[in-house]
């Protein structure tokens, strides 16, 4: 099966899945294909699937994976300012690290909003709908939404990474309080902490609360390097921590805070 036939299956199989969605013309190229199995897949709720369509799925997500490319985590330059620290600005879903880090909402079960912008909507598309259900089992034995400041651990499945760590940051409504900055510094040691537990190397964050739930990024990206510096002090693992940035806001508030890479 070709990665075009492998696309019309999986968006065929989710239109008879989705009666409510009229689906468009079936998109002649590739990237129109997986742009419309993104935005029926962030539909699809939690509920069982078929191998069928997990092989099929899985193939065609890990192709396309393939085709984009993977970045090794291990390869990238620390910066000066620690050994264990990296600044890198791309695609979260395209690190072979460990583990990366999923700022999520308080349901755990990924972005229902079709091709949103938000690294919760693209970490669920190239996961897989893997995700959405073992999140959803996760939830389920919880019996409660998910509180800001923690974390949970799933494989990552179609990801390059071995694990997703989803954690809920806090919504600032108004202005910044010293419980929403201890809210996010716990987001960050909570994911450290697990990772540690489950003998991750590796973990990359994301930018956490500061698109969608209005936190400062500046003070985001203090409170950030922060937190992870005093963990990484005390604890000897993870050997490297990547903060993965996208804006180019962002990566300058993170660059003034760690300076520049260690020449290589």
């Amino acid at each position: 099966m070709s990665q075009r036939e492998r696309g019309e299956y999986l968006i065929r199989a989710l239109g008879r899945e989705l009666p409510q969605v009229t689906l468009p013309q079936l998109p002649a190229d590739e990237e129109g294909q997986w742009r419309l199995f993104r935005a029926l897949c962030s539909l699809r709720p939690p509920r069982p699937v078929s191998e069928e369509f997990l092989q099929v799925q899985d193939a065609y997500l890990s192709e396309r994976v393939r085709q984009r490319g993977v970045v090794d985590g291990q390869a990238l330059p620390a910066t000066r300012a620690d050994g264990r620290i990296v600044l890198w600005q791309g695609d979260i879903t395209t690190l072979k690290v460990d583990a990366i880090v999923n700022a999520a909402n308080a349901k755990l079960l990924g972005c229902f909003q079709p091709l949103h912008g938000c690294i919760d909507n693209m970490i669920h598309s190239v996961a897989g709908v893997q995700l959405r259900l073992k999140c959803q089992a996760l939830m389920a034995a919880q019996g409660r939404d998910e509180p800001p400041g923690r974390a949970k651990l799933t494989p990552a499945y179609n990801l390059p990474c071995r694990y997703v760590l989803h954690t809920v940051g806090p919504i600032v409504f108004g202005e910044l309080t010293r419980r929403e900055e201890g809210q996010l510094a716990g987001c960050y040691r909570a994911c450290l902490e697990l990772a540690a537990e489950h003998r991750c190397r590796s973990i990359a964050f994301c930018c956490i609360s500061t698109g969608e739930f209005r936190f400062p990024p500046a003070r985001a990206a203090e409170i950030a390097v922060e937190t992870v510096t005093d963990f990484l002090r005390a604890h000897p693992g993870p050997e490297r921590v990547i903060f993965n940035v996208f804006q180019e806001r962002d990566l300058a508030l993170y660059r003034r805070l760690l300076g520049p890479d260690r020449a290589v």
